[in-house]
């Protein structure tokens, strides 16, 4: 029997969410014996995409705001018309040598507009090939609001019209798709809900820190740790601290947080081992990014989380909030964060019971490539 194979194309802008998740899928589709080829449009990630995987990278992109309204090459460049032009010729190459079963587009058409110069000619391609592959969307449980008046319908239509399934990662009993798009009952038979996608069950820390910053990829972040950092000292010297600045903090901001760094904090940029360490952990204070949660939910470890808003995101604001409802997390303002307010919530944390396991499907790798399997025959 031939190996069907998959050609996943997922680009991340700011953080590095989008990259983890594509990832832990494809290294999912992999040990259920498909052949995948990983297309990437960000920024080098250590880790990932992982190992199993061809691996087709495009000249990176990032965001060249955080209201995501640009794009701009690896060195801030603003990237112009022959440079994406370059990008969708090698895209469109890459999925024509690859003559894929199956392609996987992450996120797009609910996010990732910004690519559309590419992946709308991805689709009609994908239309006029024989034998056509079959196309799916793949996007997180929660979605950004305040879309633009027409976005919610040419979404709907673009699904309707070209794509054959869309896979949610998360558990309807978390959140469900409606929730933060209005129009998901006009493509209700092709949603398919995964689970949320999380690492594999993380090994036994071989550091034990009480505290542990984290600010993701770390193109933002910045304020939260330097709260962290101040708060540090604010509280018991024998209290450690981990503060993983993620690979896209810049150099000079890095540097700062080390000079004023008390003698119980370690700085780092990358932690490959991160999930393991929360396991060791009394309190995380990150963002609320998709990632960062699900890692989170498979420790007690006690949640503080300030929600990324920049731009008008609202995805981690809901997210935060159902982890508080469920007794799981403790909420702090992006805007506003000093060494004060994050030790007063860092002690509050410190003196609250554990967290209790969670009853959410978090299997969400292993049940897509399932999906997948059912879907592809």
């Amino acid at each position: 029997m031939k190996m069907q194979r998959v050609f996943f194309y997922v680009q991340h802008l700011l953080g590095i969410g989008h990259i983890a998740r594509a990832s832990r899928i494809a290294s999912a589709l992999v040990r259920d014996g498909f052949e995948v080829i990983v297309v990437t449009g960000g920024l080098p990630v250590p880790g990932f995409p992982g190992e199993g995987v061809t691996t087709v990278a495009l000249p990176p992109v990032v965001a060249s705001n955080a209201g995501f309204s640009g794009l701009a090459d690896e060195k801030g460049v603003v990237a112009d018309e022959a440079f994406l032009a370059r990008r969708r010729d090698m895209l469109l190459s890459a999925y024509h040598q690859a003559k894929p079963d199956i392609v996987v587009v992450e996120a797009f058409p609910f996010g990732r507009r910004q690519m559309r110069f590419e992946l709308l000619p991805l689709v009609e391609a994908i239309e006029q090939s024989h034998p056509r592959p079959k196309l799916l969307s793949s996007v997180r449980d929660i979605l950004q609001e305040n879309r633009k008046p027409g976005r919610n319908e040419e979404t709907a239509a673009l699904v309707r019209d070209h794509f054959d399934a869309v896979l949610v990662h998360g558990d309807p009993g978390f959140v469900r798709l409606e929730e933060t798009f209005p129009l998901t009952a006009d493509i209700a038979s092709k949603i398919h809900y995964t689970g949320m996608v999380t690492a594999p069950p993380a090994a036994e820390p071989v550091e034990i820190f009480d505290v542990i910053a984290s600010a993701g990829g770390g193109a933002v972040g910045i304020d939260l740790l330097r709260a962290a950092n101040g708060a540090a000292a604010r509280l018991p010297e024998m209290l450690r601290w981990l503060l993983i600045s993620g690979p896209n903090l810049p150099e000079g901001d890095l540097a700062a947080l080390v000079a004023a760094a008390s003698d119980n904090v370690t700085l780092t940029r990358f932690r490959k081992d991160f999930p393991s360490l929360l396991r060791g952990a009394r309190v995380s204070i990150s963002q609320a990014g998709y990632n960062t949660v699900g890692d989170l939910l498979q420790t007690d470890c006690r949640a503080i989380l300030s929600p990324f808003v920049a731009g008008g995101e609202t995805e981690q604001t809901l997210r935060a909030e159902r982890l508080k409802v469920l007794g799981l997390a403790d909420i702090l303002p992006e805007a506003g964060l000093t060494p004060g307010i994050v030790a007063e919530a860092v002690e509050a944390a410190l003196s609250a019971p554990r967290s209790a396991a969670v009853p959410l499907d978090l299997a969400g790798a292993e049940k897509t490539a399932a999906i997948i399997r059912l879907l592809t025959g």
